[in-house]
């Protein structure tokens, strides 16, 4: 199993828990072996608050993605097409099993010293 832990804003954490967003967007994709998301809820909150399983990964034309994903997108199209702005393709990251943990952790719970911008790999327990 391999992990990442993302940076999302507390308010599409919260669509997120809530079950209005089954999908987080990025410009990047990640490595393919990864198939868990940490949640880290940036500012006020800053702290890791979830996990989720990742169901699938679209990568396509932005306006594509957006067709895909838009019922359970969490966000509004202007939102989408400013934060794709520029870009051709857009990534969405399809969750399942989404877990909210009972305490919030730390960042340091996790060896990481500062909040990534984007996201960062995590070793996986096993290793």
């Amino acid at each position: 199993m391999c992990q990442m832990l993302l940076s999302i804003n507390p308010e599409h954490v919260q669509n997120i828990l809530s079950g209005k967003k089954h999908f987080e967007f990025r410009k990047v994709r990640c490595k393919p072996e990864i198939d868990k998301i940490i949640i880290y809820a940036t500012a006020p909150h800053k702290m890791v608050v979830a996990e989720a399983e990742i169901d699938e990964i679209i990568e396509d034309d932005k306006n594509e993605v957006w067709k895909q994903t838009k019922e359970f997108s969490g966000i509004t199209y202007n939102f989408f097409r400013a934060y794709y702005k520029g870009k051709k393709k857009a990534v969405a990251y399809k969750l399942k099993n989404v877990e909210a943990y009972d305490e919030p952790r730390k960042l340091s719970d996790y060896g990481i010293k500062y909040a990534p911008q984007s996201f960062i790999y995590l070793k996986s327990s096993t290793e």
